[in-house]
């Protein structure tokens, strides 16, 4: 497949649109699930009409659960407000090559009601609202995604029929940097690999992972808003790639009861003259700016963590020496502490190791970033860095289960300043949606530990 430089300029897209290299463009946005939705549109009727105007779509998607199911209670839209549309609005920064679809093209785009005023809920606006705040304070973050995954021998749709159960796994054992073992997929790493730098990406090593099957794709930072939507395409691609090749891939935070999937989010500021803003000395000691953005984490570590983890199964991920953190707090080069200083030089940075491979990459920067500010804003002091094992120190932990999670989120007055009474409410309302479908299923567990013995 070809795998031609991206991302594109409109003008190469009308080139290519007219030269036949280009058929479809794929118009495309972020849901609250961080899934990319949107239409397969055929050039001529962009050319004609969406390049300039964008194009509608249904309120719904952003007020769905993650089944598509139309959801009572939310103040965007519902029944009685008709489900009306929205308008997709091109951001062509991100034209680029989808090379597993030949002749295709991909924009993603803003949310904006028909009037154009926009959709404040949208989880690209959620982020871009909190950019906007940093920069008045004079900074812009740049930062990578770390996404892992579980890859089956088995396609979705046998998958499906099957209920999930008895996968075949890509490998046996734990594959953690083991080259014979990624060595045994690399016809799938390799299309992954090479197909994402096609698409506008910059794909810098392929690992595997400690669970089976378990797999991670580094890809180079970037400034924060391209590293989210580079994340979104590569999620999509990563998951159509496995299709194409009769396999599938999971990004559930905990797909059994082996080690979950993370995604460790690598964050630091520049000033507004371009240079670091967290390093000082000789680039191993954190500046003022560092302290007060790491204290600003910490601090809303517990209130913002639905943001990070917003699905039920995001919470069985966080146990005690897995690697997933369990305790709030921040340590150098620690990877069972929450916040992780990591790097040196320009490269010294946080790492922000509590949400799984289920977050929505916008959502989670949001948050990342307005906790960053709250410590900037109010110069909070940074604690003392945890020493040694954080899983068994007596500090704070993060909630373990979502309905915590979401009251914390609820009733944060840090979280109300911050992104505003309409998100706040849009996204706890989410997350209670979740909980009630979760709390009126019937689980395999259940049944297996019931059946016969009550």
């Amino acid at each position: 497949m070809s795998t031609a430089p991206s991302p594109l300029t409109l003008d190469q897209l009308q080139e290519q649109i007219a030269s036949g290299q280009v058929d479809t463009v794929l118009v495309a946005a972020t849901d609250m699930q961080g899934r990319l939705q949107g239409k397969r549109i055929t050039s001529r009727f962009f050319i004609d009409e969406v390049m300039d105007n964008g194009t509608e779509g249904c309120s719904y998607l952003l007020a769905a659960d993650v089944e598509m199911n139309t959801v009572d209670g939310y103040e965007l839209t519902s029944w009685e407000r008709g489900y009306g549309d929205f308008m997709f609005v091109p951001d062509y920064s991100t034209l680029r090559h989808i090379p597993w679809h030949p002749g295709t093209v991909m924009v993603q785009c803003d949310l904006a009601f028909i009037d154009g005023s926009p959709m404040t809920v949208s989880p690209r606006q959620v982020l871009k609202a909190q950019l906007e705040r940093l920069d008045a304070l004079g900074f812009n973050p740049i930062g990578a995604t770390e996404l892992e995954f579980a890859l089956y021998n088995t396609s979705y749709r046998d998958a499906m029929a099957g209920e999930y159960r008895n996968l075949e796994a890509a490998s046996t054992y734990n594959i953690d940097y083991s080259l014979f073992g990624t060595g045994q997929v690399e016809g799938y790493l390799h299309r992954l690999r090479t197909e994402m730098d096609g698409a506008g990406l910059y794909t810098e090593s392929a690992k595997g992972e400690c669970n089976l099957g378990q797999l991670e794709v580094g890809f180079r930072y970037a400034d924060i808003l391209s590293t989210c939507d580079n994340h979104v395409v590569y999620k999509l691609g990563a998951k159509q790639i496995a299709d194409q090749e009769g396999k599938s891939v999971t990004f559930m935070a905990k797909p059994n009861d082996r080690e979950g999937s993370s995604c460790h989010i690598h964050l630091s500021l520049n000033d507004s003259d371009g240079k670091p803003a967290f390093p000082t000395g000789h680039g191993t000691e954190m500046s003022e700016t560092m302290k007060h953005f790491v204290a600003g984490v910490v601090d809303t570590q517990h209130e913002f963590t639905y943001l990070y983890a917003p699905n039920i199964n995001s919470y069985k991920r966080f146990a005690d020496g897995s690697f997933a953190p369990t305790a709030v707090g921040w340590g150098w080069d620690n990877r069972t502490c929450a916040v992780r200083i990591v790097g040196h030089g320009p490269g010294l940075r946080l790492e922000q190791r509590v949400p799984g491979a289920d977050a929505n990459p916008y959502i989670a920067c949001a948050a990342l970033i307005a906790a960053g500010i709250h410590g900037l804003e109010n110069n909070l002091e940074l604690p003392e860095a945890l020493a040694g094992n954080a899983y068994t120190q007596d500090v704070p932990h993060i909630p373990r289960r979502l309905h915590d999670a979401v009251a914390a989120f609820d009733s944060s007055t840090v979280a109300r300043r911050a992104f505003g009474d309409e998100v706040v409410d849009h996204y706890s309302h989410a997350g209670r949606v979740e909980m009630a479908a979760f709390d009126a299923a019937v689980t395999d567990w259940e049944v297996k530990r019931g059946f016969e013995r009550l």
